[in-house]
């Protein structure tokens, strides 16, 4: 082949060398990944399984670009370990439905967790400047090499950094005065929430996740601790110039996948009844109404708390 003559030899050789550094920078050519018995492709199988509501093996063979021989020695292999069941399709008598056991979701739980330390040492080596151009690099190479028949979605969700704690605060005080009259006492009740989720944080158990648009905070939510089995959903806020874009919805997604994935049987949140957005969304989660409480609060005097539950 002469592809020299063409012009795209330094391409070629630009692209290769990087493939050559990323793969080691990111630790995949190691026996096994993220210091575990897993290879590379094993883990990923266990993520797509993690983020996809029971998935086929023909669904994964699509998204992962694998063939299905490899792809059912991969999973036969999980089955082996007890991380991965698989059940009959109600549907489709021939396909087998995927999920993972509890022992595949606290595996996946830990997985997950050294991945998220891993790059988070990576990008605290480097100025916020360079974190932005760094993903604003990566994101480049994703547009030009699978732009996808979809445009983008208009927003990315993160994990909580320093000062997010201050933002959610100053903005759930101002909005729901705003919008719902609520005086500065609920603002003192989320710094309260916000102050004890940083104080207790349990990385493996717990999440806060901020939605950003063009560089802009717009969203958040956390996923807390409750009990062993139980976790709460709390402070479920979209910014009003970023509502309809369905932030709200995957927020609350995030949170329901990550309690999955750790093992909680349970989800629990604590609401007010004339949020009609939040309720919306929560049903369509498939949270359930459990109790109502009229009460008094924030300088209103006719509230109506609701206690909503989702069995995971």
């Amino acid at each position: 082949m002469a592809t020299a003559s063409t012009g795209i030899e330094p391409t070629i050789q630009a692209v290769r060398a990087f493939n050559r550094f990323y793969t080691r920078q990111i630790g995949v050519l190691r026996e096994g990944l993220l210091k575990s018995p897993f290879s590379l492709a094993e883990v990923r199988v266990l993520y797509e399984i993690a983020h996809r509501q029971q998935p086929s093996a023909t669904e994964l063979c699509e998204e992962l670009g694998l063939d299905p021989g490899y792809l059912s020695r991969i999973l036969r292999g999980l089955e082996k370990r007890g991380l991965v069941t698989k059940s009959p399709s109600q549907e489709d008598g021939r396909q087998s439905l995927l999920g993972l056991t509890s022992r595949g979701r606290q595996t996946f739980a830990t997985l997950d967790e050294r991945q998220n330390q891993e790059v988070s040492a990576l990008l605290h080596a480097l100025s916020p400047a360079q974190q932005a151009q760094l993903a604003d690099a990566m994101r480049s190479i994703e547009s030009v090499l699978n732009p996808g028949p979809e445009p983008r979605t208009p927003y990315v969700l993160r994990s909580h950094q320093a000062g997010d704690m201050g933002w959610v605060v100053h903005r759930h005080g101002v909005l729901y005065a705003q919008e719902y009259g609520y005086d500065e006492r609920f603002e003192a009740l989320v710094a309260e929430i916000a102050a004890k989720f940083i104080q207790h944080f349990d990385p493996r158990r717990e999440r806060c996740w901020i939605a950003e648009k063009d560089g802009e905070i717009v969203g958040s939510v956390f996923l807390v601790k409750k009990s062993k089995t139980v976790a709460k959903l709390r402070l479920l806020l979209v910014e009003p110039s970023a509502r309809g874009l369905g932030i709200g919805k995957r927020l609350v997604g995030e949170c329901v996948r990550f309690a999955r994935q750790t093992g909680y049987r349970k989800i629990v949140l604590w609401t007010q009844s004339e949020l009609p957005a939040a309720r919306h969304i929560y049903q369509e989660a498939g949270f359930r109404l459990t109790q109502e409480k009229p009460h008094r609060d924030w300088g209103r005097d006719d509230l109506v708390s609701e206690i909503w539950e989702l069995t995971l």
